[in-house]
């Protein structure tokens, strides 16, 4: 069970109020301490599924007070040790939710949402590796690629910021996604105007077209990374599967274009862009499932349309290709078949 600590600093007078608040919450520990004359310092050890309730809870009741801070910091570890309860209420595990706060969640996702020259560096580095593994038809290569490409972050914060109605940080991330994928983008054309490219080698093959399973391994990527980033856990991994449904195609389609191969790019480009849709629409079902809603009722209306569009939109732009590959597939079958 990981383990949050919440500093909370209040004014004194607030102590008993403090106390009858938390009395029925699963707290581990809470301790108080008198940091000044008019201000006390409260630690609070909880569970990292129980610390967005807290923090609503405290918010709710003394945001407005002078002096107000919230800390929330990680826990690697405590003793005595904190036991799991036995028993538990049926109406306490509805409503427990298996991750980490939203506030948590936010910070996180927020920097790495960010445009810096870190991410653009690794990016144009990742985009070269890429292309030479395509044009190489080397795998490892093209893995090592998927491992240094920074492209997690700003995809799944723009899903976020979707499902919390936040578009500042829709903004942000669509700013940096667009910044990202264009530098992948030129940089991909060049290399394909210097280098020799032959659409027909396996690797660059395999991404000049699109069949159901792009699109369920995008759509798994996509779910994979937000699922990650409500657990807490480490997104490096995860990070590989989304660069791997993004930078491969977007190379492809640069190398092809510098090379002058048009129709097949026009292949690679549809591919690119349905594996967007699908790791967006993903982000945005996990996070919703998973609970992930604004503070205030009329931001959660704002989130509600927002989320809503967003499925509806992207969910019947996949399913409308899908129908159309499974329609493809069988013409193509019944030609065969004529012609056999």
């Amino acid at each position: 069970m990981p383990l949050r600590l919440m500093e909370v600093v209040l004014p004194e007078q607030h102590l008993q109020k403090v106390e009858e608040l938390l009395r029925e919450e699963a707290l581990a520990g809470i301790w108080f301490n008198r940091i000044s004359e008019q201000q006390t310092l409260i630690k609070i050890l909880a569970s990292a599924e129980e610390t967005e309730h807290l923090m609503d809870l405290l918010d709710q009741h003394f945001s407005h007070e002078p002096w107000f801070r919230l800390i929330l910091l990680p826990v690697a570890a405590t003793l005595p040790r904190v036991e799991e309860p036995e028993e538990k209420k049926p109406e306490d595990e509805q409503k427990k939710q298996e991750r980490i706060s939203r506030e948590e969640m936010y910070e996180s996702v927020k920097d790495m949402a960010k445009l810096t020259r870190v991410y653009l560096g690794m990016t144009a580095l990742s985009t070269v590796v890429a292309a030479v593994g395509l044009i190489n038809d080397s795998v490892a290569v093209i893995i090592g690629a998927m491992v240094i490409a920074p492209l997690l972050g700003p995809i799944i914060a723009q899903a976020m910021g979707t499902t919390l109605g936040d578009f500042a940080l829709v903004r942000l991330a669509l700013r940096t996604n667009l910044a990202g994928l264009g530098l992948a983008l030129a940089l991909s054309v060049l290399l394909g105007l210097t280098l020799e490219v032959s659409p027909s080698g396996p690797e660059l093959a395999a991404r000049i077209g699109i069949g159901l399973g792009d699109i369920a391994v995008a759509l798994a990527s996509g779910g994979a990374g937000a699922l990650a980033f409500t657990a807490g856990a480490p997104t490096v991994l995860v990070g590989v599967m989304v660069a791997v449904a993004l930078l491969p195609p977007l190379a492809t389609l640069g190398l092809l274009l510098g090379s002058g191969y048009l129709l097949p790019a026009l292949g690679a480009g549809l591919l690119l862009v349905t594996n967007i849709i699908c790791v967006n629409l993903a982000g945005v079902v996990v996070f919703w499932i998973q609970g992930v809603r604004p503070t205030s009722w009329w931001e959660e209306q704002r989130a509600k349309k927002a989320t809503r569009l967003s499925i509806a939109v992207c969910a019947g732009l996949v399913l409308l290709l899908a129908l159309a590959i499974i329609l493809a597939r069988g013409v193509k079958d019944m030609v065969f078949l004529y012609f056999l």
